[in-house]
């Protein structure tokens, strides 16, 4: 393990983690916003343009498009630019397409800007959990995602009532809800001030460049910077990230499990959490009821993540994992008998926060179970993956709910989630706490690992 991936993880929290923690907690508030908006909207939408709930499915769909290109492509340009860099790229992407969303006039425009906003959001998130991945030290790397991304999820929350007051005001007042998870540039001054991950400066050959972020991060924290030797020996410091490279042996087994979690945990997650408002109103509620009763289970949004921060690190993640995927199915299957609209509040809630204590788990799970020259790629052609299927997952909904009803669209999205239990118990890799650099380094599957060659920069004198 390299010198400098030892010293960062030594590093207690420095005022430099704090820039991060607010940097990604503000892009990942309007991020999560701006995920949602939609959802919120399109029930008056329906009713504006007097559109069919097929209409809604294709509008989801294509955003979902967007989101595996955003994801794929985001991950790979976070490789070749940084993670700093394609962080800044991303949120200029997603809230200058998400204000034109705001100027769509009929399905077709809408679809276009979805889609186009669906980039730059997988783009930003991905980049953002493999930043947090690599700049926190490893033994709080899980608290400090669930810490940011409960800050985030109060985005969703916010959007909600935001939907709520706003959205009956006129015909067109839909339109501000797209302004509002616009707001996001606001995270650009923030994003500014980040350092630049010294793992990646590293797999780029920027050995001096990366001792130097590392100090900032020990002088910051008051500790006294060891003298390095600069001088490199071994193989050529380009690592590629490939399709290839995922697939090799030794990182084959967990970009296959990856890529099947995150595949039915897209689909679990939109088929629950897209579709809320609109199949209340389908059931017989008003837009007013059904955005209400939303509003009410979107208050839980940030409890799930919060609970995160107490139990994460404490646990191993994979058992996190497939016990909170049971844990959803069970609630899911709860909310759709429902008898009343008090339990569908609740067992709502209880949806919510099972679904976003799995986000914050599978956000840091992700990135940390690849080496460096892999991370952002193999995280982003997973999470992207996920999003590509979900092309799909509106289609199965509305199909289900034509075809069999209100209780089949839970029944399916219940039968995602076990799946995803299924998966990471079978093949899921053990990461909590671990080095980046260690991780998967006690299976011989996974050896022997290439990343403790291509990081191998300096030692100390």
């Amino acid at each position: 393990m390299s010198d400098i991936s030892q010293r960062m993880d030594q590093l207690p929290i420095t005022a430099f983690h704090r820039i991060a923690i607010c940097a990604l907690a503000f892009a990942y508030f309007f991020e999560l916003a701006d995920l949602n908006t939609f959802a919120y909207a399109a029930p008056a939408i329906i009713g504006n343009w007097h559109i069919p709930v097929s209409a809604v499915a294709l509008i989801t769909s294509t955003s979902f498009g967007g989101m595996f290109i955003g994801g794929t492509f985001g991950g790979m340009l976070a490789h070749r630019i940084g993670r700093r860099r394609g962080f800044i790229l991303s949120i200029l992407v997603y809230t200058l397409f998400s204000l034109l969303n705001a100027a769509s006039w009929d399905v077709l425009s809408l679809a276009v800007f979805r889609f186009l906003t669906g980039i730059g959001l997988s783009g930003m998130t991905v980049i953002a959990n493999v930043y947090v991945s690599e700049f926190f030290p490893a033994r709080l790397r899980g608290k400090y995602m669930s810490m940011i991304f409960t800050l985030g999820l109060i985005g969703i929350p916010a959007t909600a009532w935001v939907a709520r007051l706003v959205v009956p005001l006129a015909p067109w007042a839909w339109r501000l809800i797209f302004v509002w998870g616009s707001l996001g540039l606001l995270a650009i001054p923030f994003a500014l001030k980040l350092l630049e991950s010294p793992r990646w400066l590293l797999t780029k050959g920027k050995v001096v460049e990366a001792h130097r972020v590392v100090g900032k991060l020990e002088a910051s924290a008051g500790i006294e910077a060891p003298r390095a030797d600069l001088r490199y020996e071994g193989e050529p410091l380009q690592a590629s990230s490939s399709l290839r490279g995922m697939f090799a042996r030794g990182y084959r087994q967990q970009t296959i499990g990856l890529s099947l979690i995150w595949i039915f945990q897209t689909l679990g997650f939109y088929g629950f959490v897209a579709w809320v408002p609109t199949l209340l109103v389908q059931h017989g509620f008003t837009i007013t009821k059904s955005l209400e009763y939303s509003s009410l289970m979107a208050i839980c949004n940030p409890l799930g993540a919060w609970l995160g921060t107490f139990i994460i690190e404490r646990f191993e993640r994979k058992w996190i994992v497939a016990i909170d995927a049971v844990l959803i199915a069970m609630a899911g299957v709860a909310y759709g008998l429902a008898p009343s609209a008090a339990f569908i509040v609740i067992f709502g809630a209880l949806v919510i926060i099972t679904i976003q204590l799995m986000n914050a788990t599978l956000y840091i799970y992700t990135p940390e179970s690849y080496p460096t020259h892999l991370r952002s790629a193999g995280a982003g052609f997973c999470y992207g993956l996920g999003r590509l299927t979900n092309v799909v997952g509106p289609f199965i909904v509305s199909m289900l709910y034509a075809s069999a009803g209100y209780l089949s669209v839970f029944g399916y999205i219940s039968a995602c989630w076990l799946v995803v239990a299924a998966v990471v118990t079978a093949i899921g890799p053990r990461t909590t706490g671990r080095p980046l650099e260690l991780v998967n380094s006690n299976e011989p599957s996974h050896s022997p690992n290439k990343e403790l060659n291509l990081e191998r920069r300096s030692r100390t004198v």
